[in-house]
């Protein structure tokens, strides 16, 4: 220990005497470990953080898979009549009977793997009325033993229990601290109010922790947990039912609480049995009963046991995708950094050969040599690594405003530094520091004594021609380059995006959606309410015309049905599908969505009237590709077969993203739906700027109905920017993170060409002397340092090449190898490098013979 303190203080006292060098390295780490450590931080939020709940190790999240003819008509948001590819996963949701039978066979059972078995389902929206003002919040359902199994203690007042979870049980919900600070001002006499959820009175009883965010852990928060006992109430049509195949049955999220000692290969082997015989029970039943699926074992679907402490699976893995390009993007600034560092001190270990000399001449031994020089650059990289820490916060901080909103990174993640993301930053800083100060030490270490001794300022060599510098300075080219093509492809694919013809005219239209169903309207009032909302807003003074539709477009999501053709009675599965669009019968006049043939819908196209639909060209080219489309009748099930009529063909629109294949498109009318969307999205086509009807818009819902929360208020305009925001992120981060690169790349490059000229000074000295001229000293020095550049830009061009698979699935309208780009990051990149080195050929031509000679 009393060594290693001598050698930090020999190591600082180093630093000190080359303040210079030693503030550029660390600067070059700080950028590089700060980079890496902001993007650690998020995926610490998202991937690695625990449950703030009770062990969390010892939770098992449920899942299944599915055999090769398992059929999923009972799920919700599945093609009908379609089956799961062998050994896909299902996942979540589970049958409500499911759960029921997975719980009592745990209560009963001695021996049974579990402590207890809980159910958990998302209310994404919630109407939430409380003195005299609605909004829309989140919320979930759960089982009376959720809290107790998670072993999670009130913040105020009490939680769910099993006696909450009964149909006798006056309605209670728990809400969120978040929830109770900003909307009830952390009011302590919160305990027993009453709000309305849905139109429903339900009284609270209790506020969950702070840290406290449910299974889900990122994506969601919910701030309204309800027993599962009020979804009937809260949320009919998923209400839990017993008749198997209930479409609205499969939608419980299924935990559980491992006892002590027991593993998940264990529980799973023992819950598995009963799981299969139950799902195949409650397989929904063949749209053909003479052709019934016949399930051999092999095809029977399996429960799987996967580690729950961390929460949700399935939504994490979407968050990982997403930031593993950026993992590899920021490793390779890390990267050029890291090479930077090491040419730094390939030169300063030249400069200093006189001190190794002398402690290799009085006794030193090399190991203890080596020890020294890697505790330097240790050093140097904790420095840069402290500094990184707080370069990471502000790079955090920045990567959360370009991705908020949650559509790239969740927004309610927890990502705040702790102890393992410094402990990353930490490890980062030392394996770095130990990485690019090998090299260097070892070749101090290998100093032959005698010639050195004789003349110290040869035995060096030439440091700046070394293969390990040269090898050095390729290699921060050859990165810079993959990067500067990275940013160049992300930027003309969001370019591409942007330039994308949706469809329609997107100018002065303001969106809004109503969930009018959460407020207690059904059926016939459902109806009036939506055409009384349409009919005040289009008597609002600069407002062209008003419509509505169940999904607002270019939105990134969509829902999806099988198609039934003539002569067809099933689906054969998604290639065999089309999307769905409910809407006004002014929508696309409304939206300017031009109609190529046939007619639009009209007021007659109601309930009792012949069901129609409109299809949009790709639908007629695929399905119809002899032509004759309108006039043909389509369905989407049975009961639909032969039923709907297409009497029209419009202009294909871009209704999911503008990045996304347009595929077939059906439209229909909203009054001939059987049961009416319970909610809409309002679009108002404005003879000016839209958003100055914001105030109106709301007095109009106000005036309605005042407990309809209005959500989702935007432009249309901002709606398309929203659906482009990852790819505008991966566009703004690659080309900082490039142009990071490119700036580290030419700051090492100028610093070996400066240090090759210093130590050619002789050399240069005797050329001028022997007749040659200053633009041939310039042409030499340049050609050198464009030499490196030119083998750099081949390893780097290769290297893209490569690579291209990571972005391909990130691209749009443009080939990985697209040769403009290629082109124009390596003519950047040469410009740069030419800057680079310019002022040290510059010096050479300055070069005074006589003085080169004397010092030679």
């Amino acid at each position: 220990m009393q060594t290693l303190i001598q050698d930090v203080r020999y190591g600082f006292r180093m630093m000190a005497k080359a303040p210079g060098v030693s503030a550029l390295a660390v600067l070059s780490l700080a950028l590089g470990i700060g980079a890496n450590t902001a993007l650690f931080s998020v995926v610490d939020g998202v991937l690695l953080r625990m449950l703030p709940v009770k062990d969390p190790e010892q939770l098992v999240l449920f899942n299944w898979q599915a055999g090769k003819a398992f059929r999923t008509t009972g799920l919700r948001g599945t093609f009908a009549s379609s089956l799961f590819p062998e050994g896909m996963r299902g996942g979540s949701p589970f049958h409500a009977r499911m759960f029921a039978q997975m719980r009592d066979a745990q209560r009963r059972d001695p021996s049974s793997p579990l402590q207890s078995v809980f159910a958990f389902a998302d209310l994404r929206e919630v109407s939430l009325l409380a003195d005299g003002q609605a909004e829309v919040v989140g919320g979930q359902l759960v089982s009376g033993n959720y809290f107790t199994s998670l072993g999670v203690a009130p913040a105020l007042g009490r939680l769910l229990n099993e006696m909450d979870d009964t149909a006798s049980a006056a309605p209670a919900a728990v809400i969120s601290d978040g929830l109770w600070r900003q909307r009830f001002g952390a009011d302590p006499s919160i305990i027993g109010r009453e709000i309305k959820l849905n139109q429903h009175a339900i009284t609270i009883v209790g506020v969950t922790p702070a840290s406290f965010v449910g299974p889900w852990q990122v994506d969601f928060k919910p701030e309204v947990t309800l027993p599962i006992a009020l979804s009937a109430a809260i949320e009919g049509e998923r209400a839990i039912e017993e008749k198997p195949g209930k479409p609205g049955a499969w939608w419980l999220s299924l935990m559980g609480r491992l006892k002590p000692g027991v593993g998940l290969a264990q529980a799973q082997a023992a819950l598995d049995p009963s799981f299969q015989a139950l799902a195949i029970e409650m397989m929904p039943p063949p749209s053909r009963p003479d052709q019934p699926v016949v399930l051999t074992p092999k095809d029977q679907p399996h429960l799987l046991a996967l580690p729950g402490g961390r929460g949700m699976r399935e939504i994490r893995s979407i968050y990982l995708e997403k930031v593993s390009l950026l993992f590899v993007v920021v490793g390779l600034v890390l990267a050029i950094a890291c090479a930077n560092v090491a040419n730094l001190l390939l030169t300063r270990a030249t400069v200093r050969i006189p001190e190794v000399t002398v402690r290799l001449a009085m006794g030193a031994g090399r190991g203890r040599l080596i020890r020294q020089l890697l505790t330097e650059s240790v050093l140097l990289s904790l420095l840069g690594g402290a500094l990184g820490a707080v370069f990471a916060i502000w790079g955090r901080d920045a990567l959360m405003a370009a991705g908020a909103g949650g559509v790239f990174l969740p927004a309610d993640a927890n990502y705040a530094l702790n102890w393992r993301v410094l402990g990353f930053t930490f490890a980062v800083a030392t394996v770095t520091g130990v990485l690019f100060g090998l090299a260097p030490a070892l070749r101090s270490a290998k100093v032959d004594l005698a010639p050195a001794l004789k003349d110290s300022a040869r035995a060096g060599g030439a440091a700046s021609r070394s293969w390990l510098t040269r090898g050095l300075v390729v290699a921060q080219v050859a990165i810079s380059l993959v990067l500067l093509v990275g940013a160049g492809l992300f930027v003309s694919t969001l370019g591409n995006l942007q330039r994308v013809d949706v469809g329609f005219n997107q100018e002065n239209i303001l969106l809004f959606s109503l969930q009018p169903s959460s407020g207690g309207y059904k059926g016939e009032r459902l109806t009036q309410i939506y055409e009384q909302v349409a009919e005040k807003l289009e008597g609002l003074p600069g407002v062209v015309s008003a419509t509505f539709a169940q999904m607002p477009l270019v939105a990134r999501y969509f829902d999806q049905y099988g198609v039934l053709l003539p002569g067809e009675t099933e689906s054969s599965g998604p290639e065999h599908s089309a999307a769905v669009l409910i809407v006004r019968e002014n929508f696309l006049t409304s939206m300017q969505i031009p109609l190529n043939r046939g007619r639009s819908f009209t007021a007659k196209d109601a309930e009792a009237a012949p069901k129609v639909a409109i299809v949009n060209e790709i639908f007629a080219r695929k399905f119809f590709p002899l032509g004759g489309v309108l006039g043909k009748r389509v369905g989407f099930d049975a009961a639909t077969l032969g039923q709907i009529e297409i009497v029209g063909v419009s202009r294909d629109i871009t209704y999911n993203s503008q990045a996304e294949e347009r595929d077939p498109l059906i439209i229909l009318p909203w009054r001939q739906q059987g049961e009416m969307p319970g909610g809409m999205t309002f679009s108002l086509r404005s003879t000016g700027d839209p958003v100055a009807l914001t105030s109106a818009v709301r007095g109009v819902i106000r005036d309605i109905d005042a407990s309809l929360p209005l959500r989702d208020l935007k432009t249309q305009l901002a709606q398309s920017e929203e659906s482009l925001s990852e790819h505008r992120l991966y566009a703004r981060l690659v080309s900082v993170f490039g142009g990071l690169a490119l700036l580290l790349a030419s700051i090492g490059l100028f610093a070996v060409m400066a240090y090759s000229v210093a130590e050619r000074t002789p050399e240069i000295g005797i050329r001028m002397a022997l007749g040659a001229r200053g633009p041939d000293v310039l042409r030499g020095v340049l050609r050198q340092g464009l030499l490196l550049v030119a083998i750099g830009l081949v390893v780097g061009g290769a290297a893209a090449i490569a690579l291209k698979r990571l972005v391909t699935n990130q691209l749009f309208g443009i080939d990985p190898g697209d040769p403009s780009v290629v082109a124009l990051a390596a003519s950047i990149l040469v410009a740069a490098s030419l800057l680079a080195c310019l002022g040290p050929a510059r010096r050479a031509t300055l070069v005074d013979p006589m003085t080169a000679l004397r010092r030679e």
